[in-house]
């Protein structure tokens, strides 16, 4: 979170990927899973939260997704406690666009004075003067939408030239609004729902990497649904892993510019995940997978 940059560690699984001028591991931490239930209010567990944050830092972790839409807030002001002052490797992403209503649900927020207020709440939550990566959330809880993406991505370019955000990204959103989004400004990232068996992406994910630009999956394991497949329990069984271990292994070697960010609310899940997402695949396993969501 800071001007200078540290190598992140290559004890991790995949490498690293650029996030503009700013490089991350591949295999990094959402800390959405923080919240209370749905998303809303503190964690059951507020040291345990704690913990699961610090063990993300301590396994070499340089990049975490999060959004002051959780809690709301509350995953940010977790954040800050647990890792404030930030190592100058570690950098945030997060996101605005969308708020919480009293029951639960994500509706948009894209006026200016929306976006405004939303990255005011970040910068005071996680304790920065300026915010690594800024993703527009478009859509809505179902999925993209068409449409323009203009004024509220241009009032994050004009956020970003005030110096609150050094680099954008858009989540939720079409090829078309990632094509109009590069048109008004460069982005570092495309976050968008993506696993083995949800393979919308996968020509914008080629089109991406050629560019540099990073692709971050969320729900890579299926989300509140966890992924379910023959052919995924098949090779799990075969190399003695479990399904959700060969399904993150698969998305880091489906394109170099994948960045994980799976959640969990549990030190000793994170570090199940760490271990299985460096699962090696063979050429013939790979291609066997490949065919699910296809």
């Amino acid at each position: 979170m800071s001007e200078t940059t540290n190598t992140p560690s290559p004890s991790l699984p995949g490498g690293t990927w650029p996030l503009g001028d700013l490089t991350v591991n591949r295999f990094g931490y959402g800390a959405m899973q923080l919240a209370g239930p749905g998303v809303m209010g503190m964690p059951a567990d507020h040291d345990g939260a704690l913990a699961v944050l610090r063990e993300a830092a301590a396994l070499g972790i340089t990049h975490i997704d999060t959004s002051g839409a959780y809690g709301p807030r509350v995953t940010n002001q977790l954040i800050r406690e647990a890792l404030h002052p930030y190592a100058a490797s570690l950098h945030i992403v997060t996101k605005v666009g969308a708020v919480r209503d009293e029951q639960g649900g994500w509706p948009p927020a894209r006026r200016p004075e929306d976006l405004r207020r939303a990255v005011q709440e970040n910068l005071e939550d996680l304790g920065v003067d300026a915010l690594d990566v800024v993703n527009l959330r478009l859509g809505d809880a179902q999925g993209p939408r068409p449409g323009s993406l203009a004024e509220p991505f241009e009032t994050l370019v004009e956020l970003q030239q005030e110096g609150l955000i050094r680099h954008l990204g858009v989540s939720n959103t079409t090829a078309e609004q990632v094509a109009e989004a590069q048109a008004i400004a460069p982005i570092v990232c495309v976050q968008n729902m993506y696993n083995l068996a949800y393979r919308q992406d996968d020509e914008l994910i080629d089109d991406l990497a050629a560019k540099g630009i990073a692709y971050v999956p969320f729900f890579p394991l299926g989300g509140f649904t966890p992924l379910q497949s023959a052919a995924l329990t098949a090779v799990s069984a075969r190399l003695d892993a479990t399904p959700m271990s060969v399904a993150l292994a698969w998305l880091l070697q489906r394109s170099p510019n994948i960045l994980l960010i799976p959640g969990t609310s549990s030190v000793a899940h994170l570090r199940e995940n760490v271990t299985g997402a460096g699962l090696p695949l063979s050429e013939e396993e790979l291609a066997e997978l490949d065919k699910i969501g296809r």
